[in-house]
């Protein structure tokens, strides 16, 4: 199992999601094929297949776990993620 996989897991658990890693999750996002714009210290993630907008800003070097857990949903609601490969 590789990194992004483990790291899909771990998000979609809801275990941890005050201890997931910013910049992993930046990586992640972009793994899933979502496009990125970076204003400030705001990443602003959009895909074609997905209506929502992701925008995410660091908590020092981790992500907010509110917006894990937006993401979270966002992965579950379009099944983002389920089959791919690292």
């Amino acid at each position: 199992m590789g990194k992004y996989s483990r790291l899909w897991i771990k998000i979609v658990s809801g275990r941890s999601d005050g201890n997931i890693s910013f910049s992993d999750l930046c990586q992640l996002l972009l793994h899933l094929a979502f496009e990125e714009r970076i204003k400030g210290d705001h990443h602003i993630f959009s895909r074609d297949d997905v209506e929502e907008i992701i925008n995410i800003q660091p908590n020092k070097n981790k992500a907010k776990p509110y917006q894990v857990r937006q993401i979270r949903n966002i992965l579950i609601k379009y099944k983002i993620g389920e089959a791919e490969d690292d």
